[in-house]
């Protein structure tokens, strides 16, 4: 088996632990392959047999799992790396919240065994593409979160015009709109009051940013449909962004986002699903009264 390791490596506390993943995984005769953002916290380390890698292209078959050591933030990346290659992503969680790196890191040892034994999950997430009539987002234009639109910086709020498979939805004069897939409707989406949505629901979620109008809600639609947007605003420039990246992007740009052609695995520990996610992330049923 071999496991490959990613993470932002900005903090020094990873030094400690990371040396204890690597021993733990190559106890357990697994080849290690590390990001070269972590080389300077192991590279000491002679105890072990490790190699790196810098980019998804030497990334292959070869790879059973990779493990991101971070928040939901670091899962995020490891979307760019791993691609349609359908390694399975286990996430350690060294952020905050953690709906999606949600194995702590204490229980790393568990998730090593449950990877040696079988005895894990495997969730399948879509993902959202960007199609436009311009190259944005490199070779990536897909995120497991959302696709936005924002106004630049101080710019008055812009008037977004969206459309579903072409027919007229709404005109939303806002400081932005997100379309958030279920894995990201507990992201930027939550936090702009957009709903929670399962999964496995097979939808979008359609939410606007500080609306103007106060009749306006957020909706939800299928997932199979494509979602297209004309953009009108006083400041000639406005902002896509796709999870963590962001363009910024001349108002007469043709923008339209579907679901991406292939999914993203991700791992979890048998009695870590979904709604005890939401208990223990939200509290959710405490009553802190008590």
């Amino acid at each position: 088996m071999k496991v490959a390791i990613y993470s932002r490596g900005y903090e020094q506390e990873l030094k400690a632990e990371l040396s204890q993943l690597v021993a733990e995984l190559t106890k357990n005769n697994i080849s290690v392959l590390l990001h070269f953002s972590l080389a300077r916290f192991i590279q000491e380390d002679k105890s072990y047999t490790f190699s790196f890698f810098s980019s998804h292209e030497e990334l292959n078959d070869t790879v059973d799992f990779l493990i991101s050591l971070g928040g939901d933030g670091t899962i995020l990346d490891t979307i760019t790396l791993v691609r349609n290659k359908n390694i399975p992503i286990l996430g350690i969680n060294y952020g905050r919240l953690g709906f999606l790196a949600s194995i702590s890191k204490d229980e790393f040892g568990t998730a090593v065994d449950a990877l040696v034994n079988g005895t894990y999950v495997v969730d399948k997430r879509t993902l959202i593409h960007l199609d436009a009539n311009i190259s944005l987002f490199g070779d990536a234009p897909f995120g497991l979160n959302e696709f936005s639109i924002h106004k630049r910086d101080i710019s008055p709020m812009i008037k977004i015009n969206t459309y579903l498979n072409g027919e007229f939805l709404n005109t939303y004069w806002c400081d932005g709109l997100i379309v958030a897939t279920p894995t990201g409707s507990t992201g930027y989406n939550m936090s702009c009051n957009g709903p929670i949505v399962f999964p496995e629901s097979a939808s979008f979620v359609i939410t606007p940013v500080a609306p103007h109008n106060l009749n306006v809600r957020p909706i939800v639609v299928p997932d199979n449909y494509i979602i297209s947007f004309v953009v009108e605003s006083r400041n000639d420039q406005f902002i896509c962004a796709m999870d963590a990246r962001r363009e910024i992007v001349h108002k007469d740009v043709q923008l339209a986002v579907k679901k991406e052609k292939f999914t993203i695995s991700l791992v979890r520990l048998n009695e870590n699903n979904f709604l005890s996610t939401l208990h223990t992330k939200l509290t959710w049923g405490l009553d802190k009264r008590n």
